[in-house]
């Protein structure tokens, strides 16, 4: 079983992956698809397009770490999915998930890593009900909130 600190960063490369890539792969999509720093200590999870096996790429302090899981019945389902089949719509003419800020269904999305350890147990994070929390806004959506005010 994988833990990680709640302040550990999970991103999701919502496009299917050629499962044959390794290390170097892996570290030019996170920089050219996800757009973040593979040197950043973040999980960077990526799936192919049957959507039966999942790589992370993670970096721990001297080098990376590659964690490869495939199931043997049903899918991993990304919170994307639901969003891109209730738009009817594909996945690159999609913008941005109305009830999560965090997801830009086209590229990638950002979960918490317990969502991580939910989806990898085959809970559709659809069907979870979270209770209202505070959550401190990103730089992103402070500048967007102060631009338009």
């Amino acid at each position: 079983m994988l833990t990680f600190s709640r302040t550990t960063r999970v991103f999701l490369a919502t496009g299917p992956t050629d499962m044959r890539k390794g290390f170097d792969g892996l570290f030019a999509l996170v920089e050219n698809v996800i757009r973040e720093d593979p040197f950043s200590g973040h999980l960077f999870v990526f799936r192919n397009r049957r959507r039966d096996r999942l790589k992370i790429l993670w970096w721990d302090r001297d080098g990376l770490a590659i964690f490869y899981k495939r199931i043997e019945r049903g899918t991993f389902q990304f919170p994307t999915d639901a969003a891109v089949r209730k738009a009817n719509m594909s996945p690159e003419n999609s913008r941005r998930q109305k009830n999560s800020p965090r997801c830009d269904i086209s590229e990638r999305c950002e979960i918490r890593a317990d969502e991580l350890a939910l989806l990898l147990e085959g809970i559709d994070l659809a069907s979870v009900k979270r209770r209202k929390r505070y959550e401190r806004p990103t730089a992103r959506e402070a500048t967007a909130a102060t631009s338009t005010a």
